[in-house]
């Protein structure tokens, strides 16, 4: 059995020494310790807060259609009770310890660092007023009459403040994603022990509020994806969750089930319409386009004609009806829905860098201090600085008794450099005619945005960066730099 080490998010003053320290990820996985709210309500295998892309959580998925193996350990789901939930969000602090494995985690210390930063709860932050923006729609007392559907209204609860540790079984299981799903694999998703993970989506809270009697929810919260480098992509972003449950009484007692689908889809798609009008505007183009999502059936992505270009704004479908029936709910019907909020906060205030939402400069907030979220005019961020990119190329064979995944190379290359790093672009792929060997060669692009980059400075960050991939990676550098 492995020892497990107890980490928690109040990081020392040293952190930024240790995160340049070689070797450092693994003595500071065993050193921090991470704070939390706690909730006694609960007994599930989830704890407080305080341990944050695709434009929503069933975006990820409509990107993986096919189901690759696992590449590691196999999981055992262990079973998953749930009591009554808050009737409110936890109010006090307290302290719920957090186990990190340190033989199967695979959550670096820069991730660490930030997990109790908590964007989308900062008052006048772009993500709060987002947030907001999203929760004053479902709060409209005339939110039946804006949708014109004859069923009945409800009063939706809000939830921003749930731990993003959540278990294999709320995550993956109790949502109906496959066994041999991409989205279970360790390049993908970020694993506090065998049995926990990070939450890569709010919708983990999913059966968590069915179980304990919710019918009309929605939860923000931050989450957790190991993902591509560049100007829209970050490890920590940002979701909101939207669940509705009728009782076949709401529905009028349809005479069957796919009549009661169907009626619960025509209420989804006229609120989301409705959704898409409060934020963008009642003349803004709308369409929708099928998909697939292990956890709808059926299941949409809705774009909206914005700027010239259709976007996707949010996925969404009725909920499967084997989640509802495991559940206890087997009677009734429910559609829910996923929005990204950080890619959303981007479009509405036009953002151009996704990292600039990490940036406690005060001349990017304070662009956002009299920002309500009943303002239908929403100002645009004006650029205060635009200091020069400085471009380096690294070129590696790739190991050939081992799996290489790109994710890894992102993740490692983050650990390194962290915020500096703002876009990296694979450049060529290249297989030797003769020795059949595979080399990549990439682009990293660093770029402060607070300051000028120095020659010398990006060269010792180059230089740890070889030497991280070579020792983590065992690629076999070549010449080209």
């Amino acid at each position: 059995m492995p020892v497990r080490q107890r980490v928690l998010a109040a990081f020392p003053p040293t952190l930024p020494h240790l995160l340049a320290s070689p070797g450092s990820a693994s003595s500071l996985v065993q050193s921090l310790s991470i704070s939390f709210f706690s909730t006694s309500a609960s007994s599930v295998p989830w704890v407080g807060e305080k341990l944050t892309q695709p434009a929503s959580l069933f975006s990820s998925f409509a990107s993986h259609k096919r189901f690759l193996p696992l590449e590691e350990a196999s999981f055992s789901p262990r079973p998953y009770t749930c009591s009554a939930a808050p009737e409110s969000e936890p109010k006090e602090l307290g302290q719920v310890p957090v186990e990190l494995c340190p033989e199967t985690s695979n959550v670096p210390p820069h991730i660490l660092q930030q997990v109790s930063r908590r964007l989308h709860l900062q008052p006048q932050h772009p993500l709060n007023i987002v947030k907001r923006k999203l929760e004053s729609f479902f709060r409209k007392p005339s939110l039946q009459a804006s949708t014109g559907s004859p069923l009945p209204h409800a009063v939706f609860s809000t939830y921003d403040s749930f731990s993003p540790v959540v278990s294999l079984q709320q995550n993956f299981d109790d949502l109906l994603i496959p066994h041999d799903h991409v989205s279970r694999k360790r390049s993908e998703t970020y694993y506090c022990d065998d049995l926990h993970v990070l939450r890569p989506h709010t919708s983990a809270h999913q059966t968590q509020l069915l179980r304990a009697g919710q019918s009309a929810f929605l939860v923000t919260g931050d989450c957790y994806r190991r993902d591509t480098i560049d100007a829209s992509h970050n490890p920590i972003f940002h979701q909101t969750e939207g669940v509705r449950v009728f009782t076949r009484e709401d529905l009028g007692y349809p005479k069957s089930d796919e009549e009661a689908r169907k009626m619960v889809v025509q209420h989804m798609k006229a609120t989301l319409e409705s959704l898409v009008a409060h934020i963008f505007g009642a003349d803004t183009p709308t369409r929708w386009v099928n998909e697939y999502f292990p956890f709808t059936d059926p299941s949409f992505e809705l774009e909206i004609f914005f700027r010239d270009e259709w976007m996707e704004v949010l996925g969404c479908g009725a909920i499967h009806p084997q989640i509802l029936q495991n559940c206890g709910l087997g009677d009734r019907f429910g559609w829910a829905f996923g929005q990204g909020i950080d890619r959303l906060a981007m479009v509405l205030f036009q953002i151009p860098d996704i990292r600039l939402f990490w940036s406690m400069d005060r001349r990017f907030l304070d662009q956002f201090a009299q920002v309500t979220e009943d303002d239908e005019q929403l100002p645009v961020f004006q650029p205060f600085s635009k200091y020069p990119p400085c471009p380096k190329d690294i070129t590696f064979w790739l190991p050939s008794d081992r799996a290489y995944f790109e994710n890894d190379f992102y993740e490692l290359i983050r650990s390194v450099a962290d915020d500096l790093i703002e876009e990296v672009v694979l450049l060529d792929d290249f297989v030797h005619p003769r020795s059949q060997r595979r080399s990549h060669c990439y682009r990293i692009v660093y770029r402060a945005m607070d300051r000028s980059l120095r020659n010398e400075e990006i060269n010792e960050l180059q230089e740890s960066v070889r030497a991280a991939v070579v020792n983590e990676l065992k690629v076999e550098l070549r010449n080209t730099r």
